[in-house]
């Protein structure tokens, strides 16, 4: 129940504030506000109190409100309604409240304002905008402590949103009478055109939904002012969100404006300090269908949009086809579409309305507070709430479907600042001013004076206090929503200026929780098959044990000659090759599910020293002999008298230089560039469950900086080695000597070994990210090189000595085999050729001889007396043949030489 206390009035009435004259003096207290007794020239209305109650209490407490009545044609000028601080003070205790006779309208000075609303295009403020301002203007003039003598009245034309439509309209309003005193433009860009031309005819510019961060600048707008808050606002609003919910990666796409640059310019530089990073930044003039293709791509999932409405449809129906939406995915957009604006009827799209809800479920919105939450009463007598629904009457459509409900309160507010400003230019407040009518767009004076009241404005308005900073700008707190099941709820409030998050928890996802930003990458080591790795460790093994087998052979009948004539020692070097590249196969299967990463480097230096090393041991000692045999036998007759008799030191000489080529190249790889653990990564796999994760293999190799070029040296000094050998195998495949009587054994594994190894290391390095393809491929031709060389250099000397028992005495041996001769034939064809030699050059020295002594004897028979005719002629010519006279012919037939005399 309201009481209200009127007592007899006595003209003129004054109803004075706490403390003026003739009303008692409340005094601040902890407990509230002393309680205000009406005067005897007024009456004040307590709310819900009776008059028992009133007389019966001495405090009232904080936020309570009194109320200032007048009778009859009277009116109450100055506050109004005054409120408990929390100090224990009534607000504006300076300024009386008083009781004046109404002014007819028809007396009062009009003052003209000249106003763009935009009725359609990419924001429809004007929709619900043009009638808060109209109801503004009429709370406005029915007030006699406002602009008493002046009446406020409007002009106002349809930018449509549009610049160029601006354009037309500005020049109209400026060049067409009366005079207006102050325009008021809606959205950004028409502001921007409004505000730069403003200054050249001394107009103060008030906007009412403009937003964009670049009319805060003062040197380029100096007489702007906005009730909506600069854009910006919304920033310290999304980096508190992104770091609530722990986003560290966000993607931009915006609309080619002004206003929406400068915002995400301005998001840019505040997510750097937050140490969040914007991966992806899209922009798009007409057409988003690409750019949402592109966040798709860049697997973007924490996406802020800014764009005006009738874009944002065109960007969900977008969204909607390519997928970009869901619990994998939030949307961050503007606040200040109309609440249904995604079921509004577009022929520019063609997504259903389903389609569309569908798509924008769960998106979040920020948007500066524009309706006070506190509903408290305003400087117009109105609350929040009665001006939703008075508003709300005076629309044609609904709510909902009428663009610019949620800005109408800034609208409305627009006016009262302006109102007030006016009101303190011309000295309605009690204080000596200008007349407003003498105002024209050359007068700078009273333009002046018009901005320092606007710049001092300080109000409670519907949409909240009302105050302007340096540049202009509202400040305000801003409100944070989430559409969810196709309306919007409140989640909470943030006050930039105290860095203040009110959260109400009321925030629900799709997935049942906030998703990550980017989809949670799990980095798996691609391990070698363990079955592989166990199956070829067995073969090695067992090549092992083979080689020592060997190795213990070969020594235990080093004694035998069939054995030494294949020089035993090399063969015990190639059998100790082999078994250390068969065991390099242990630390070419050995990866991080075998050992700790401290570990790689070792392992990485052991593949690499025992395959080098059992290279050099196993094949440079088939190598030599098989080098030496070509130099002996394939060489000119001159160049073999130095080379008959084999000196094994050379031998060991050839290899000890192969083994310490190897050992010089890897010491100084390892000191210089040593290998190191390196970690190969593939494409991303996604799992086949719907988890928003995906799977990044990694491999891990052995590598250095300069592994190319050191593989280079390695496998080019190798492969000509390999070459070289094929070459020197075959020149000596017909050639047959005791001394190495295992060559042609020695030749057919060096073309084993030399295949192998030149197909397998290509085919290595293509396949080295694949780990299973390239460890079988590198250790079973390992394998089975060594084996072949084992078995074809070992195993035939084995059945020979054990099926032949050839490791008895030598003349057992040669008893029992008869074979001796066969295997010594070829020393015995030698030492014949030898003695061939020498009885050659006994013979050339013979038939010197005997040339000579022919000479004499011829000399000797000229000189002799001729003989009687019937003498019979002497058959040695004369002379006597002594017994060591020289033979007239040798010839060689086998083994023997027959000495034909004459």
């Amino acid at each position: 129940m309201l009481l209200l206390l009127l007592l007899p009035l006595l003209p003129p009435l004054f109803l004075r504030p706490p403390g003026a004259s003739g009303a008692q003096t409340p005094n601040a207290t902890s407990e509230g506000c002393q309680i205000i007794h009406p005067p005897w020239e007024g009456g004040i209305r307590y709310r819900g109190l009776t008059r028992d109650q009133v007389k019966a209490i001495n405090f009232l407490p904080v936020d309570y409100e009194i109320e200032y009545v007048c009778r009859g044609e009277r009116e109450v000028v100055g506050p109004k309604v005054r409120k408990c601080l929390a100090n224990g003070s009534w607000t504006d205790m300076d300024t009386p409240s008083r009781c004046v006779n109404r002014t007819p309208h028809s007396e009062r000075r009009a003052v003209y304002i000249g106003a763009l609303f935009p009725m359609s295009g990419g924001w429809p403020g004007g929709q619900a905008c043009q009638p808060a301002v109209e109801m503004a203007l009429e709370d406005v003039n029915s007030r006699r402590d406002i602009l008493p003598d002046y009446e406020l009245k409007l002009i106002h034309h349809d930018s449509k949103c549009d610049p160029g439509q601006a354009t037309k309209y500005l020049y109209e309003l400026l060049y067409n009478d009366p005079i207006k005193i102050i325009l008021m433009p809606g959205c950004s860009s028409v502001s921007t055109l409004v505000a730069e031309a403003a200054r050249m005819w001394n107009l103060i510019v008030l906007s009412y939904g403009s937003s964009s961060p670049a009319l805060s600048n003062r040197q380029r707008f100096p007489t702007f002012f906005r009730t909506h808050p600069s854009a910006t606002l919304h920033n310290p609003t999304r980096v508190k969100l992104f770091e609530k919910w722990g986003w560290r990666r966000i993607a931009t796409i915006q609309q080619t404006t002004e206003v929406f640059t400068s915002t995400l310019d301005d998001l840019e530089e505040r997510v750097k300090e937050a140490g969040i990073e914007i991966t992806f930044r899209q922009s798009f003039f007409s057409d988003p269908a690409v750019p949402v293709k592109n966040l798709k791509r860049q697997d973007a999932r924490i996406i802020v949009g800014l764009f005006y409405e009738t874009e944002a449809r065109k960007v969900f129906c977008e969204v909607y086809k390519e997928r970009l939406f869901g619990k994998k995915y939030v949307w961050f957009l503007i606040g200040w579409y109309a609440d249904n604006w995604f079921k509004i009827y577009d022929p520019s799209i063609n997504c259903t309305v389903d389609e569309m809800t569908q798509a924008v479920e769960g998106h979040i919105t920020t948007e500066i507070v524009m309706l006070n939450p506190a509903n408290t009463r305003s400087i117009s007598n109105m609350t929040s709430q009665e001006f939703v629904e008075k508003l709300t009457k005076r629309l044609k459509r609904h709510p909902e479907e009428t663009g610019g409900f949620q800005e109408a309160p800034l609208a409305y507010d627009a006016i009262w600042a302006l109102a007030l400003a006016l009101n303190k230019t011309s000295g309605g407040g009690g204080r000596s001013g200008v007349r407003l009518e003498d105002f024209n767009y050359n007068n700078q004076t009273i333009t002046d004076q018009i901005y320092r009241a606007m710049n001092s404005s300080s109000f409670e308005g519907v949409s909240g206090h009302v105050v302007f900073d340096a540049s202009g700008s509202r400040m305000a707190w801003t409100l944070i929503e989430q559409l969810q099941g196709g309306s919007y709820k409140k989640i909470g409030y943030y006050d930039s200026t105290k860095d203040d998050l009110s959260w109400s928890k009321t925030d629900k996802w799709i997935g049942g929780a906030p998703p990550a930003d980017q989809t949670l990458v799990i980095k798996t080591f691609r391990f070698m098959s363990q079955k592989l790795f166990i199956s070829v460790s067995v073969l090695s093994s067992l090549g092992i044990v083979l080689a020592v087998v060997c190795l213990s052979f070969n020594i235990y009948n080093s004694h035998v000659r069939y054995i030494q004539n294949s020089q035993p020692n090399l063969n015990n070097l190639t059998a100790v090759g082999c078994s250390l590249a068969l065991a390099a196969v242990f630390p070419l299967g050995l990866d991080g599910y075998h050992i700790g990463r401290s570990q790689f480097p070792f392992v990485c230096q052991a593949r690499l020293w025992l395959l080098g090393l059992g290279f050099s041991l196993g094949y440079g000692s088939m190598f030599t002999k098989i080098w030496w045999v070509h130099t002996v036998f394939t060489k000119k007759e001159e160049k073999k008298e130095w080379r008959k008799t084999l000196e094994p030191w050379k031998l060991y000489a050839t290899v000890g230089l192969l083994v310490g080529m190897d050992v010089l190249t890897l010491a100084i790889w390892q000191i210089v560039d040593p290998l190191h653990r390196t970690i190969e990564t593939f494409a991303k796999e996604e799992p086949k469950e719907d988890i928003d994760v995906s799977i990044l293999p990694q491999l891990e190799h052995c590598s250095s900086r300069k592994m190319n070029t050191w593989l280079g040296i390695f496998y080019g000094s190798k492969g000509l080695l390999l070459l070289l050998g094929i070459f020197l195998a075959y020149e000596t495949k017909s050639v047959s000597t005791e001394k190495i009587n295992d060559h042609r054994a020695v030749g057919m594994a060096i073309y084993n070994v030399a295949v192998l190894c030149l197909i397998t290391a290509p085919v290595t390095m293509i396949l080295s990210s694949q780990q299973d393809a390239a460890f079988a491929f590198a250790s079973l031709a390992i394998v089975f090189s060594s084996y072949i060389t084992l078995v074809v250099l070992f195993v035939p000397k084995m059945r020979r000595l054990i099926t032949r028992g050839e490791w008895q005495s030598e003349a057992q041996d040669t008893m029992k085999t008869g074979s001796s001769t066969n295997n010594n034939e070829e020393e015995k064809s030698r030492l014949l050729e030898k003695e061939n030699r020498e009885l050659e050059k006994i013979i050339a020295e013979k038939e010197e001889r005997v040339s000579e002594l022919r000479h004499q004897l011829r000399s000797r028979q000229q000189l002799r007396p001729r003989r009687h005719p019937s003498t019979p002629p002497d058959p040695s010519g004369g002379l006597p043949r002594g017994p060591h006279e020289p033979p007239d012919r040798l010839s060689c037939d086998g083994s023997r030489v027959h000495l034909l005399y004459k």
